[in-house]
């Protein structure tokens, strides 16, 4: 239930809220970004209550929900379940390229859309704030703002050095963005990719950060292919050229295998491949692999990770091989 004792269209809430959007002006938000939906963002992630002077604000680690529920208790505004997206999208993102806000300080390898994303207002970012109206605020907001690019490069690098490089194509090699699932694409490329389509073209590689990461048009256009940017692409796509195969592999961690559903939605996505299809589930450890035995598809393989040189084939009269 709300705790704020100030009704949510009181002097001291309203004047609260203004404040903040003053504050995100004066550090050169758009438009778009001074409205009170930022605004009440930006007091959440201070942990700053009604009454609460900007001088004792702190930064706490944040999720999207956790800033919806502190906004409804101490402001009284009742935010739906599906704005989450809105909040993120069009407010926290751009508290994040601006560079006030960090996502994930606490674990940054983990992964963009994770459900346990945090956020946190920046260290230097949270001493200035705590100095916004007294004397001191225009010389230090100065001072922020001339030094605020070289710690967006200083946590750009530090984002750059956790992702996970992987070759695709000779001489052509790719970063995923760390964690969930995509610690496992970069094994099924290394390892499965090499064992099992040996001399096999790598013609698409999706991202959690960035769907589209690795995608060799060209080769699908030989192949027959058109793929559209909505189609329900799998992880990883290998032309095994040597029999003609085209492996569509589909990572296990967040999402679930191929199953008789998304084997018909993968058939109509490459109906016109003039290459036989394969479907390979892969996961991380045979663990995970229990969890969905009743949901993998007859006539397609699951590989696991931990025991990379071996492959399970569901039934069927080869062992590996289109149907």
């Amino acid at each position: 239930m709300p705790s704020n004792t100030n009704p949510p269209n009181s002097l001291s809430t309203l004047q609260k809220i203004e404040e903040a959007k003053a504050v995100l002006r004066d550090l050169g938000l758009p438009p778009a970004q001074q409205n009170e939906r930022s605004a009440l963002t930006l007091v959440a992630l201070l942990n700053l209550k009604v009454e609460t002077p900007w001088s004792e604000a702190t930064n706490p680690l944040f999720g999207i929900t956790p800033i919806m529920e502190f906004i409804y208790q101490y402001y009284e505004k009742k935010y739906a379940p599906n704005t989450r997206e809105t909040i993120r999208r069009q407010t926290i993102h751009q508290f994040v390229e601006a560079g006030f806000v960090i996502d994930n300080p606490d674990k940054p390898s983990r992964p963009t859309n994770s459900p346990q994303t945090v956020y946190q207002i920046e260290a230097s970012a949270l001493e200035l704030l705590r100095s916004y109206q007294t004397e001191d605020w225009s010389e230090k907001l100065r001072i922020y703002l001339t030094s605020v690019e070289t710690l967006k490069s200083r946590y750009t690098q530090e984002r750059k050095m956790q992702r996970i490089p992987v070759t695709v194509a000779p001489e052509k090699v790719v970063s995923l963005s760390p964690g969930g699932q995509n610690v496992l694409i970069a094994k099924i490329i290394e390892d499965f990719c090499a064992l099992f389509t040996p001399g096999g073209k790598l013609v698409y590689v999706g991202d959690t950060g960035d769907k589209w990461v690795h995608f060799d048009s060209e080769s699908f256009e030989t192949l027959g292919v058109t793929v559209e940017a909505h189609g329900k692409m799998p992880d990883v796509v290998v032309h095994y050229v040597q029999q003609n195969w085209l492996v569509l592999i589909e990572a296990v961690t967040s999402h679930g295998p191929v199953t008789p559903k998304r084997r018909k939605e993968l058939e109509v996505v490459f109906k016109n491949c003039t290459a036989g299809l394969v479907f390979v589930t892969a996961f991380e450890q045979r663990r995970d692999m229990a969890k969905y035995l009743n949901e993998i598809s007859w006539e397609t393989e699951v590989w696991v990770a931990e025991a990379a040189t071996h492959i399970i084939h569901f039934n069927g009269e080869r062992f590996l091989g289109p149907y």
